[in-house]
């Protein structure tokens, strides 16, 4: 028995190493800014999580860009046990001609990278009486809406030797402004004068229609001198002199929200996609069983403040429901400000049926097609069954087309290949370990005595009143929960805690609900269970089963 397992160990590793040749390596790829200027350099990002196949291959990059310069990371950390592993690559570039850019995919080996459009424009800055350094400032659009996005760029153009430097932040009277990611620094050439360039952007939404003007900025440098010291000397230090320059002033003509737009809250950004996730797909559950739907809406141009709520609350017969408070996010990139709502809500079931939600609509304003867009949910049925009824259904076995998705039409050849090689592996290794796992029961239920087998199977699976008692006085609302269930199961046959309450006196039922509340709610406090002991303790067995009753709790918290 023991050569078995060894000779089974012995083939299962070398198919493991097999199995984990053949999965490709995921490989993300990202520039350090989009747009750019022509005759700007720029940086392009290569990540990947784990080692890829073989070392990169950029020459389809010398079509449209200039090669300048490329450095290569590793790092590797270990978090609670876990190890994790990144691969970067960093190329700096510059592109040949204006237009939309395509970075074609490249080859690590046998892995490829995602393809990626850049969008190049003409460098429209000049410099300011040859200056050594100045600063140079745009705003687009330059005739917003009210409440809309408009990316604030600025430049610091530079030919010397920074030591230090301090800028003001953008001032604007009634508008929010916010910073999008780190700052970029690269080089350019004007006028056949190199620059070194450091680039940030902001995204601002003024607040208030009219005219509105964006303050100069003032930036205050310490630069290395050019004057030399007095005397001369080893021990003489370098010398540095402290410069100002300013930017210029630049005014937006904002508009008011369009009379076309008739909905009462003003939404607009470039654009907007919402969608939702159950926590089961088959929007089925049992009664008293929660059934959860998680809405989120992204919007790129807007704030989170501008979002709005996505549940409605329509009170539906038979089915309470339990929305959690809900989750705002913004993602600040260089291209803008991208706004994520997320709203969870649990729908509980009193009785069984079919329970229709109506559709959700929200009409927003597209700032880049100037039209007024719906984006919509259609309605959903959910249904609700009995316990019984639902234990004798049988799952539906899901159809080929809906598991594979449609992309494997575009594999190519040799991932056809290596898709069949995991899959044979995966077969193999799911065969050794199933045979491993046998065997060791096998010798285990060997290694028992007859007594310990008899005792083992005869253990009864009861509770008593005692179990109860320390998961309450101990404040275990999971605890309770599972004491809960099993003495539902055997007293009542029931086997959620909604179900339980029903069979229960008033104290007892209303104390099981407040614990079924808390389970499927934001929990912000801890669990108080003596109460709930104490009526359990001091119960009536009741007498028969009582008639249905919406029993449903009210939600702990409202948007």
């Amino acid at each position: 028995m023991v050569t078995l397992m060894r000779l089974l160990q012995i083939l299962l590793i070398p198919l493991l190493l097999i199995s984990l040749s053949v999965q490709a390596a995921d490989i993300q790829v990202s520039v350090d800014r989009n747009p750019i200027y022509l005759n700007d350099s720029f940086q392009l990002i290569f990540t990947a999580s784990e080692e890829p196949d073989g070392n990169p291959d950029f020459s389809p990059l010398q079509e449209n860009f200039e090669y300048l310069d490329q450095q290569h990371s590793s790092n590797v950390s270990w978090v609670n046990g876990q190890s994790s592993r990144s691969e970067k690559w960093v190329v700096s570039l510059l592109a040949k001609q204006a237009g939309e850019l395509l970075i074609p995919p490249i080859s690590f080996g046998r892995d490829l990278s995602k393809p990626l459009h850049l969008n190049v424009t003409a460098n429209q800055s000049t410099p300011q009486s040859n200056d050594d350094m100045f600063l140079d400032v745009t705003a687009t659009p330059d005739k917003p809406y009210v409440q809309s996005q408009v990316l604030y760029t600025l430049r610091f153009f530079r030919r010397l030797q920074i030591i230090q430097a301090k800028l003001e932040e953008p001032q604007l009277k009634d508008a929010v402004v916010e910073k999008l990611g780190e700052d970029s620094t690269y080089t350019t050439q004007i006028n056949g004068v190199d620059y070194a360039v450091t680039e940030r952007k902001y995204a601002i939404f003024p607040q208030q229609s009219g005219s509105v003007t964006i303050a100069p900025l003032n930036l205050s440098a310490e630069v290395v001198s050019s004057h030399r010291p007095q005397f001369n000397g080893f021990f003489n230090q370098q010398t540095s002199e402290t410069r100002r320059i300013v930017s210029k002033a630049i005014t937006l003509n904002v508009q008011p929200v369009p009379e076309s737009f008739k909905p009462a809250a003003w939404l607009s950004a470039e654009s907007l996609e919402i969608s939702d996730d159950w926590s089961a797909q088959t929007l089925q559950t049992k009664v008293g069983e929660p059934l959860t739907r998680t809405l989120k809406l992204v919007a790129k141009g807007s704030t989170v403040g501008q979002l709005p709520e996505l549940l409605a609350a329509t009170p539906i017969d038979g089915l309470k429901s339990y929305p959690d408070q809900p989750v705002l996010k913004e993602d600040k990139q260089s291209d803008g400000l991208t706004a994520i709502r997320e709203e969870k809500i649990a729908f509980i079931p009193s009785k069984p049926g079919d329970f229709a939600l109506p559709p959700i609509e929200i009409s927003w304003f597209n700032t880049k097609t100037q039209q007024i867009e719906t984006a919509r949910l259609p309605a959903v049925t959910i249904k609700a069954v009995a316990n019984a009824e639902l234990a004798n259904q049988t799952m539906p076995t899901p159809s080929v087309s809906q598991s594979v998705p449609n992309q494997i039409n575009s594999i190519q050849a040799a991932d056809v290949d290596d898709v069949r090689i995991w899959q044979a592996v995966s077969a193999l290794l799911a065969l050794g370990w199933l045979l491993t796992v046998i065997l060791f029961f096998y010798r285990h239920e060997r290694s028992l005595s007859v007594p310990e087998k008899k005792i083992r199977q005869a253990a009864p699976q009861t509770i008593s009143d005692a179990d109860l008692k320390s998961a309450c006085l101990e404040n275990d609302p999971q605890l309770a929960k599972q004491v809960l269930l099993q003495w539902g199961k055997t007293e009542f046959s029931a086997d959620s805690l909604a179900e339980i309450a029903k069979y229960c006196p008033t104290p007892l039922a209303a104390e099981i609900e407040g614990l079924n509340q808390y389970l499927y709610s934001e929990q912000t406090s801890i669990w108080q269970g003596k109460l709930l002991w104490e009526t359990f303790n001091a119960r009536v067995k009741p007498q028969g089963k009582p008639p249905e009753q919406d029993t449903g709790l009210e939600p702990l918290y409202k948007l």
